[in-house]
């Protein structure tokens, strides 16, 4: 099993040298990987379900930031999630490969989603019916862009068309970066299924969901077990519920602690670090 921790900027706060400490700290005590999550914009009266998303949190882009807290020097970086229909995937190619050269090759937790807010989604000009649309399409220029050469690549599809475009640097060593899939729908499952390389759906979803990515990558001409299954789960995780997710083909788990403080947050992962041996 690997081991992820999530540093939410809204709950913790935007200090620098604090983001960077956590960032240490969660590779001292032997975590894989660090994630953060994303707003471009928030509104009041926004809502998931029936929470209200308080609109003055302060929510930093997670490319910028994660590109900050490179210099760790193990931890890989993701983001749970990237809204991937608000950015246009020519610039976010671009994004991706930089944070992923400078870090020396650990932009490999992507980790992208449709968005919830209908009000994001038409601040930035998009239409919230088509963000599933646009993000397969989205994903399909991603890797068209990182695996294409000095001769150019062309794309001609329902949101974007360009012609002979050139996009370097490459990722750090490789000819794309790995996409996961975020959301706890049938859609969401089955985009991982057809496009993701893993599968991250938050919460406690039905298990059923991962059957259907399987399937579904079955169906693709895929192979399932080269799918990851991330969950999340709280700091206080225990041996037990660790099994029920290894059963439930779970290989990758990203926790979360309450703590805000810096010594409150470094017993905590310390004591996770030692409960699971990392």
């Amino acid at each position: 099993m690997k081991f992820g921790i999530s540093y939410s900027t809204p709950y913790y706060g935007v200090d620098p040298q604090k983001i960077v400490a956590f960032a240490q700290l969660a590779e001292e005590c032997g975590f894989e990987s660090i994630y953060l999550p994303e707003h471009i914009v928030l509104y009041p009266g926004a809502k998931v379900g029936t929470f209200e998303i308080p609109p003055a949190l302060p929510y930093l882009d997670p490319l910028d930031c994660l590109s900050f807290i490179a210099a760790t020097e193990r931890i890989l970086l993701g983001t749970g999630v990237l809204l991937l229909p608000y950015h246009h995937p020519v610039i976010l190619a671009k994004r991706l490969a930089t944070v992923d050269v400078l870090s020396g090759g650990r932009m490999r937790l992507l980790t992208v989603g449709l968005g919830a807010l209908p009000g994001e989604a038409e601040a930035i000009g998009v239409d919230f019916a088509t963000r599933g649309r646009r993000a397969d399409e989205a994903i399909d220029v991603l890797r068209l862009l990182w695996a294409g050469g000095e001769e150019g690549v062309s794309h001609s599809g329902e949101f974007f068309t360009f012609t002979d475009l050139v996009s370097f640097p490459k990722p750090h060593q490789a000819t794309h970066l790995p996409i996961h899939v975020g959301g706890s729908s049938r859609p969401a499952a089955r985009r991982a299924g057809r496009l993701g390389n893993g599968y991250f759906p938050g919460g406690r979803p039905d298990p059923a969901q991962w059957d259907l990515v399987r399937a579904t990558a079955a169906e693709s001409g895929r192979d399932p077990d080269t799918l990851e299954y991330t969950r999340t789960a709280t700091i206080d995780l225990s041996p037990e519920r660790l099994a029920d997710l290894t059963a439930e083909g779970v290989t990758r788990v990203v926790v979360s602690t309450s703590a805000t403080s810096l010594d409150q947050q470094r017993k905590e992962l310390t004591d996770f670090s030692h409960r699971f041996g990392l």
